[in-house]
This record gives structure tokens, C-alpha cells and sequence, in this order.
């Protein structure tokens, strides 16, 4: 039987011969991938900007794969992974789709090879391995979905559009899997275009991403034309030719000597990228230079087998300096899978990656420490004087962890018209088995996992049980969000319990949400709808956490909060169209902040009323002065200060108390049924209620410095419950912020966007004048104008000055670059193979016209700051403007003073709004 890798035996090939790739009857593979071994596990996803060919990649990897019996298109409806209504009519992928399938594919009859004595066959693509793959968005007002799922993934695949290069959302999500630390392989797509040009995209490697880009695959001009028929692989030392206009199975292998003598040119820039390849191997990795030496100093002696170790070695590094990059033209069936080699021989298995964090309560330590039993689960905390200490928790047994079965986050929660709730998890230790009872750690329930699903895009398949390592889904769990920690813990005969301590507060890193600038009014259409509407907002917040429902306390209107016009777009569709929603929605607005100016006098307020038919009494003194960080009150053994939300901050003063809640030399206690953190979180608590509306405009406070006082001997009775004081705290701090506006009026505060303009050079001019003119922006650089002939010094002012501290914004600063001990890359260094329209005779234009047609359409990157308000709708002016050719990226910069004399007409067109 012809096994589906022939083609790729590593140079174990008759030269010249046309292989036919052979599939399995593209079947759904009925052996359960639970089984197998986390060495031949790769859990990975495509990132890119939106329209670099991440959604057709997966298609020709399902399809070569066996999974499916053929291609989808994206332009037909017919993907996969885009399998919503909203995805399939947009052309574009709103939330991530996780499918599995086996590379080499495993066919029905076929056994997976196990490793013998737990060593692993080179190359490993030689032997099935099941790869969990996930294909993200692109678009930057889904960065939430992308950020979730690269939280969970141990590889990466980024895929570069070749003509536009590494454009803003690229950037942006290569900082996230940055700090992730993900290992990464790029893949440079559609190259088949007008326009593409490699060597330019790999110069942007360097100057753009800060790594170096190791060269394994050139492309294959036809006769030195921009017709790309395939691509040489370095690695190999082998060029690989498609069939133009079949399905990508069909492809022709050349050996060196063979290109030698029909595509001499070739064959030497073959023997330039594998020359530069391994130079550039030698200089990170210590074993490449033994082998070289080894080798007699031939760069072209050495074996394809260390070539593909030292890659991985490199890979794997943290941080990692060295991206392998490859080459292709998905639409045309080029190029995906030698892509698919290179997921399995370079991306990490499950094992292979750094060890998960978690938090218990204040210890901290990595999830294998604690199952090793080397995490000692005591801790002390050292009060003020530094003289006692306090015990926090007890030391665990060896019996207390070996009842710890399994941990696995859920990074995801979907509501599937057919199946229900499914929440996403990754397992990171132990085994999930089906009527396991999982506690939430975050919620402190307990639900059962009755059933257990692996997913294949829309499908699923039930399995037994999923292990470490891997991507599953369990339907049906009422309460789980994303983000919780699930674990499973021996508890004996009553499981409803929950795990003792410390293991009830085991806590996985959680996911960060970035906070919504956009939001639009929710209204039912009936009284009688209220409840209901209420409940798909409440499941479409579990759904994607990065939305945030509102209430305002005056109107009564409900206001759905998102990260973008299109977020927001989707969110509507989905309510109404999808769950069925009877509600209506009124305009896109802008959150705005508001900020006082002046300070307040001290406010004390008294709550006394009834709460579940019990007297409840409290009292509370705040005041509130415009927040200054480098004047902020510093902390002391009676003081607690505390960050707010939106650069807001609290300071708790508690005179005959110190920072642990012990009273101080004949002051009287706390009261047994009120310990010191439950005080601190309730007047935080009221302090953010009451921070969540501003005196004057009603928008959220921005830059506030709120003081409060607590003095139990005269605010505290017994009849003071937390609830009570968290009261107390609320009316305090409304009425110290009416005083402060008493005295001078608020300041709007609007948020201004840190934004990435792609556009061709031709339209450079237009854009820039529209931004700086017409929509009173400020533009920062046009850090992309000359990224290909930049020197370090150069790239890194560009980069800095294009970048702020305060966002996650598109572009890696020079700080961010020395902070993750990246180098900055003299484009100069870099080998990358010539375009043939470098040439006077790689094309019939004349060099005149053809070096006008790259000038007019070499890609521009335009960097401004922008407030908000002018940015609604600009997509469609901005395509208006540059032909449909221009994209821009924006995240929240800052917060900054809105000029008096827009004050009036923002709060005019507000009131209309409502």
C-alpha cells in the first residue's frame, strides 16, 4: 500500500518521478484521539490578518488530511470552520473553530505507532500524529477570541499574506503569543498574486517581528516568470512542483542534481538558502556547529534529519529569536503539505511545553510541582511590624494531591443550537472521564460532565474520556464561563463538597478581557419579554466575555458594550436573528468617561435600612481629588490602597487597625462576623458601584482618587452586615463626587484609538490628510515607508515612537522588544531569495513601468492617534478613499479631556442617542 508520506521520505525519492498523494477514503477517522500519546499530540492555530488565507489553509490541510472529500471555499460558503451564517455571509471568521484530524493521515485499518522505550522516530512526520488545530480570526474586534485560544494552544502557524507582507493585526497577535510564549512557523501565502514579493516580506520578518527568519522553503518562479508553480525546499535540497490546476495531490519532485542541469539558476539560489540557512542555525545552536564541522564544513552534506532538529531546537527556545518560514499558495494548492511536515516535525507536543502556572489562594507555583508533591502548600504572611507571622494554610499531604485526578481549564463556552451549552477545555494534567464531577474553582460548584465530546469543526464525536494534553468539550454544564478552572477531585461519598483547602482556590491562569469602547442600547419589545431578553444577554456574555451588559440606573435601559463596530454587528445579529430575541437596538455609541477637577470635602453617610427583613446599620466617610500616580498616598501598616478600573484608585485608611485586621494597642476588635478582608472588599465594592456613574454626564469616572475612612468604634455596630457597608461606602462616594462637581463642572473624558493604516503607496497622501484634517487625529510615523532598508537603531525609534505603554496595541515598541530579548534586525543581514521582478529580464514590462507599478502598490503603514468618535464608520470611508484596498487596525490608547467647546455637542448628540 502506498503510504500517504511517499512523497516526503526525506530525500529517500526516485528523482523526477510524479507522485500521486493517496487519501484515505476521506472518511471521518473512527479511532478516538483520546488514545493517543501526548508525544503525538500538537494542539496549534492559524493566526494572521484578516484575509491572509488562514480559513482556505485549513481547508487544503482537512482535505489532504482524509477528512474531507473536498476543498471549501470561502467565497462559496462551503468551509468547515466557517461554519456560522454570519462567517459564511461576511466571507470572514468571527469566533474560533477547533477540529481534529492525523498528519500523515490515519487510515481505518492502520494502527498508531507507539514509540518503543520512549524513543521518537526521525523525522517525526514520518509516524501519524493527531494534530488539534484551531483556525482564530483575523479581524482585531474578534483580538479576544484569538486571545483565549492562544492561551491554550502549544504551537502556532502564521500565515503571511505575500503581497500586503506583515501587516498591523499580524504584529498585534505576534506580541500576544509573545507573551504566551507559543512557538511559531511562518507560512508566506499567495504568492500566486500580482504584487507578491517574498524577499520583501522576509526582510519585514526581521525589521517588523524581530525575529530571524530561517529560510526552508524558496519560491518557484516558472522560466524566472512571477508565475509561482512550487517551491524548493532547503531543507531537502529538493524543488517541488504542483500540478497546475489540480487538487495538490499531484506533485513532481525534483532532486538537486536534476535542477542542476534544467534549472541551473534555481539550483544555485537553492544552494544560497541552504548555505544561509545553516549559517544562521550555527550562530543560534551549538550542536549545527558540531555537525557542520562534522560534515567538513559542506553546508550541503549535512543530513536533512540535523537540519530539522536544529530548527526544532531553535523553535522551542524561549524567547524565540528564529521563525522557520516556508512558502505556498494555498488557493492554488501549493505549499500545505510540506506546511503540515513542518507542525509535526517543529511545533512542541503538550509535554514539551512549559509547565502550567496556578495560584492557591497566595501561593503560587506551576501544576506539576504541586502533583510531584516539591509545591509545600504553607505559606505565612508577615504583618507590619515584621515581628508575627500568620499561618494561611496547612501543609498538604502525598494523599491529599494523589487525589487530584484532573485540571483543565475551559477557555471557551458556545451555545450550539442542537447540543446546547459546550464548554471548550483543555486538560492540562490527570484524565476527564464521562460522570466525573468537576468543581469550578472560580464559582466553588460542582457540575457533572455526563457526556464527552471531541469536536470536529460543527461535528462532534463522543469519546470516554479525554486526557492530558488534549482539546475536548463537555456539554451541558450549566454554570462554567470562560476562564474557570475545572478540576477533578476524589472527594469520597459526598462529591457536592468540593475539594478542602487549598485545592478549592486552585486556579489556572485566567484570560485577560480587554475592556469594551463600543455599546448600543437593548430594549424589549414588551414588558413581557424582559426576563427573556435578560437571559440571552446573560448567555451571550458566556459566550464571549469581552461583551459587557449594563443597566443605567436613571433611564432603565439596558446597553450591550463590545470592542468594535463589527463585535457589536455580530452581537445584535446574534441576539435577535439567532436566539430569537424580541428586542430592538438602537445606534452604535461611544463610552465615554468623566473625571473631576477639583477636590471634595470629606462626605459621611449612614445606611440604615432593612435587607432580607434583618436592620442593617453602617457608616462610612469618603472623599475624592483627581488622581496623580506620582502623588498617590503610599502605603503604610494603616493604610490599604487598592487600583480601580479606569486608572481609578482607593485609599483605605483604617487608623486603629493595621493591614492584616488585628485592632492596635486598646482599640476594640473587629466583630467576629465581619473579618478585615470581608470590610475591604465591601467598601471596594461600593466604591466601584458608585465610580460607575459620574455626577454630571453619568459615564463611568475616569482618573479618581477616592479616600475613605473606616473607624469601627463609631461606623460599625452589630448590626453592621457587609452588604450594609458596602451601602454606606456607595452613598459616601456619590455624595463626595456631587460636592466635587458642586464646585467645578466634570470633564468629559474620550477615548482616543492608538490606529494602524495599511494602504498602497498611491494612496498614501489622501489618507494621511483625512486623518490629520479631517477627523483631528495626530499621525505618529509611517513606520512601514522604508522597513525594508531600516538599520536597528532606525527600527527600534520607529517603533517606540509608534507604539504607547498603555495599550496592547499593533506594533512591537523597542521597550517590548528588549523586555522579551528579542534582537533588533539589521535588514541588511538577512539572506532572502530575489523576486524575479528585481530583474530587468524577469518580466516584459520595462524596468521603468514595472519599478512605477511596485512603487505604486508597495504597502504604506500609517500610525496615528485618533479619537474615537472620528473612527466610527471609517471602514467604509476608508475603502471609499484607497479603492477597497485600505485596512486599518485600532486598539484604546488613553482616556483625554474632550475641548470645551465639543463638550456641548458630544452631550447634545448623546441625548439624542438615548
Amino acid at each position: 500500500m502506498l503510504r500517504q508520506l511517499s512523497w516526503r521520505a526525506h530525500g529517500h525519492l526516485q528523482n523526477g518521478v510524479c507522485l500521486r498523494i493517496f487519501s484515505a477514503s476521506a472518511r471521518r477517522y473512527s479511532s478516538q484521539p483520546s488514545a493517543t500519546p501526548r508525544a503525538k499530540t500538537r494542539n496549534i492555530g492559524i493566526i494572521a490578518h484578516i484575509d491572509a488565507g488562514k480559513t482556505t489553509t485549513t481547508e487544503r490541510m482537512l482535505y489532504y488530511s482524509g477528512f474531507t472529500r473536498r476543498i471549501g471555499e470561502v467565497d462559496e460558503g462551503s468551509t468547515v470552520t466557517d461554519f456560522l451564517p454570519a462567517e459564511r455571509a461576511r466571507g470572514i471568521t468571527i469566533q474560533s473553530a477547533a477540529i481534529s484530524f492525523h498528519w500523515p493521515p490515519l487510515l481505518a485499518n492502520q494502527k498508531q505507532d507507539s514509540s518503543k522505550n520512549g524513543t521518537i522516530s526521525l523525522p517525526r512526520s514520518a509516524t501519524s500524529h493527531n494534530i488539534n488545530l484551531i483556525d482564530t480570526p483575523g479581524h482585531a474586534d474578534f483580538t479576544f477570541e484569538v486571545l483565549r485560544s492562544l492561551r491554550i494552544l502549544d504551537g502556532a502557524v502564521c500565515i503571511l499574506d505575500g503581497v500586503a507582507g506583515v501587516e498591523a493585526q499580524t504584529e498585534k497577535v505576534w506580541k500576544q503569543a509573545n507573551q504566551y510564549q507559543i512557538p511559531r512557523i511562518i507560512y508566506v501565502n499567495k504568492l500566486d498574486r500580482d504584487g507578491a514579493a517574498f524577499e520583501r516580506t522576509i526582510k519585514e520578518i526581521g525589521t517588523r517581528l524581530h525575529s530571524w527568519p530561517a529560510i526552508c522553503h524558496i519560491p518557484w518562479w516558472e522560466d524566472g516568470t512571477a508565475k509561482f508553480v512550487g517551491v524548493g525546499d532547503a531543507v531537502h535540497l529538493r524543488g517541488m512542483l504542483w500540478e497546475e490546476g489540480g487538487d495538490g495531490r499531484t506533485i513532481k519532485v525534483h532532486s538537486l542534481e536534476e535542477l542542476e542541469t534544467s534549472h541551473p539558476k534555481f539550483a544555485q539560489e537553492l544552494k544560497n538558502a541552504r548555505e544561509a540557512l545553516v549559517e544562521l542555525l550555527s550562530e543560534h545552536d551549538d550542536d549545527m556547529i558540531e555537525t557542520f564541522f562534522s560534515c567538513d564544513e559542506n553546508h550541503l552534506a549535512i543530513p536533512a534529519v540535523d537540519i530539522t532538529e536544529s530548527l526544532r531546537r531553535c523553535t522551542l527556545k524561549n524567547p524565540q529569536k528564529i521563525v522557520p518560514v516556508y512558502a505556498g499558495a494555498s488557493f492554488r494548492n501549493i505549499g500545505v503539505q510540506p506546511l503540515l511536515d513542518a507542525v509535526v516535525d517543529l511545533l512542541p507536543s503538550p509535554e514539551e511545553r512549559p509547565d502550567a502556572s496556578i495560584k492557591m489562594g497566595t501561593l503560587k507555583g506551576t501544576l506539576s510541582e504541586l502533583i510531584s508533591g516539591k509545591m509545600a502548600l504553607e505559606a505565612v504572611t508577615p504583618e507590619a511590624d515584621g515581628k508575627k507571622k500568620k499561618k494561611i494554610a496547612s501543609k498538604a499531604t502525598g494523599t491529599a494531591v494523589s487525589k487530584l485526578g484532573a485540571c483543565a481549564l475551559a477557555f471557551k463556552v458556545v451555545n450550539d443550537s442542537k447540543r446546547g451549552i459546550l464548554v471548550y477545555v483543555r486538560v492540562y494534567s490527570g484524565t476527564l472521564t464521562r460522570n466525573t464531577v468537576l468543581f469550578n474553582t472560580n464559582l466553588g460548584v460542582s457540575e457533572r460532565a455526563q457526556r464527552l465530546l471531541k469536536m470536529y469543526a460543527n461535528d462532534a464525536v463522543d469519546v470516554e474520556e479525554i486526557c492530558a494534553g488534549q482539546i475536548g468539550v463537555i456539554p451541558g454544564l450549566k454554570l462554567a464561563r470562560t476562564g474557570d478552572t475545572l478540576i477533578a477531585y476524589n472527594t469520597g461519598a459526598n462529591p457536592k463538597y468540593g475539594p478542602p483547602e487549598p485545592f478549592n482556590s486552585l486556579q489556572l491562569r485566567p484570560i485577560a478581557v480587554p475592556p469594551p469602547v463600543f455599546f448600543v442600547s437593548v430594549e424589549p419589545n414588551s414588558l413581557s419579554e424582559e426576563k427573556t431578553v435578560a437571559e440571552h444577554l446573560s448567555l451571550l456574555l458566556r459566550e464571549d466575555p469581552s461583551l459587557n451588559v449594563s443597566l443605567d440606573a436613571e433611564s432603565g435601559q439596558t446597553q450591550l458594550a463590545g470592542m468594535g463596530e463589527l463585535h457589536l454587528e455580530i452581537a445584535r445579529d446574534r441576539l435577535i436573528k439567532d436566539l430569537k430575541a424580541k428586542a430592538s437596538t438602537g445606534r452604535i455609541m461611544i463610552g465615554y468617561r468623566e473625571a473631576i477637577v477639583s477636590d471634595s470635602s470629606p462626605c459621611t453617610q449612614l445606611f440604615d435600612r432593612e435587607i432580607g427583613g434583618k436592620r442593617a446599620r453602617a457608616g462610612c466617610t469618603a472623599s475624592v481629588s483627581p488622581f496623580n500616580p506620582s502623588t498617590a498616598t503610599p502605603s503604610s501598616e494603616h493604610t490599604t490602597s487598592i487600583p480601580l478600573d479606569s486608572s481609578n484608585a482607593l485609599t483605605i485608611h483604617h487608623p486603629t487597625l493595621y493591614s492584616d485586621g488585628e485592632p492596635v494597642d486598646d482599640a476594640p476588635a473587629l466583630p467576629e462576623t465581619l473579618p478585615f478582608q470581608t470590610i475591604i472588599h465591601a467598601l471596594q465594592t461600593g466604591t466601584a458601584a458608585a465610580l460607575a456613574r459620574g455626577p454630571q454626564h453619568r459615564f463611568p469616572m475616569h482618573s479618581t482618587a477616592v479616600t475613605v475612612t473606616l473607624d469601627p468604634s463609631t461606623q460599625l455596630t452589630s448590626d453592621t452586615t457587609a452588604a450594609a457597608l458596602s451601602g454606606a461606602a456607595r452613598l459616601a462616594v456619590v455624595a463626595a463626587l456631587k460636592d466635587a462637581a458642586a464646585k467645578a463642572d466634570t470633564a468629559l473624558m474620550e477615548p482616543v484609538m492608538h490606529v494602524t493604516i495599511a494602504v498602497n503607496e498611491s494612496d498614501l497622501g489622501v489618507v494621511v490628510h483625512d486623518i490629520s484634517a479631517a477627523r483631528g487625529g495626530h499621525v505618529l510615523s509611517l513606520d512601514a515607508a522604508d522597513a525594508a532598508d531600516t538599520s536597528p537603531s532606525s527600527s527600534s525609534s520607529s517603533s517606540s515612537s509608534s507604539s504607547s505603554p498603555s495599550t496592547p496595541d499593533t506594533a512591537l515598541a523597542a521597550d517590548d522588544v528588549e523586555a522579551l530579548d528579542l534582537p533588533l534586525i539589521d535588514p541588511a543581514r538577512i539572506y532572502a531569495p530575489p523576486d524575479p521582478f528585481g530583474s530587468s529580464s524577469a518580466s516584459a514590462r520595462s524596468a521603468a513601468n514595472e519599478a512605477a507599478r511596485m512603487s505604486s502598490d508597495r504597502q504604506r503603514q500609517i500610525t496615528a492617534r485618533v479619537p474615537l468618535r472620528e473612527m466610527v464608520g471609517y471602514l467604509k470611508h476608508l475603502r471609499s478613499l484607497t479603492g477597497g484596498r485600505g485596512t486599518f487596525v485600532m486598539g484604546v490608547d488613553r482616556f483625554e479631556r474632550v475641548a470645551a467647546q465639543k463638550v456641548k455637542g458630544i452631550v447634545a448628540d448623546i441625548s439624542g442617542g438615548f
